[in-house]
């Protein structure tokens, strides 16, 4: 089951749609147009940074770990108690593959639209910073390699942090 789940995730790159991609289990969200655009960054030219990632498994480990550390951490509790965790989770999944150059779409919301309702502070995101370092680091993900794809996602704070 949890390689179909994977498979489906992971799926050929989804096609330019106004309706919002859901799956069983995710709450509805408002009609919006699916780009890669909305994922925050482009992706790494070659799949160097998958492989370093450990490929498609090792992201869905990383986002698993990220998700169940962020509803645990004091520190970022507050600004996820009401997230749709499923599809958090899949969003996250997309958006990392997309930019590690892993085959995949992302299909969620642009980052200001995702993050416009959280009221997230400069702490709250250095925070998730740290929880995905760590989740990074139980990946045996390299020092390298982490500072790379965090490279590539430092430009979003300016989308996330709204107060």
């Amino acid at each position: 089951m949890k390689h179909i789940l994977l498979a489906f995730l992971f799926a050929a790159p989804a096609f330019a749609q106004s309706a919002p991609v859901t799956l069983p289990g995710e709450e509805e969200v408002d009609a919006y147009e699916v780009s890669n655009a909305n994922a925050g960054a482009k992706p790494f030219e070659s799949t160097t940074m998958l492989e370093a990632f450990h490929g498609r498994e090792g992201i869905s480990r990383i986002v698993d770990d990220l998700v169940e550390q962020v509803q645990k951490d004091p520190r970022t509790i507050e600004v996820f108690r009401a997230s749709d965790f499923v599809r958090l989770r899949r969003t996250l999944k997309e958006q990392f593959c997309y930019i590690l150059n892993g085959g995949c779409s992302y299909t969620g919301r642009d980052m200001v639209k995702v993050h416009e309702d959280h009221g997230v502070v400069a702490s709250e995101f250095n925070a998730l910073v740290e929880l995905l370092q760590d989740a990074m680091d139980r990946e045996g993900v390299s020092f390298g390699a982490q500072n790379k794809f965090l490279a590539k996602l430092a430009p979003m704070k300016r989308e996330v942090v709204v107060r």
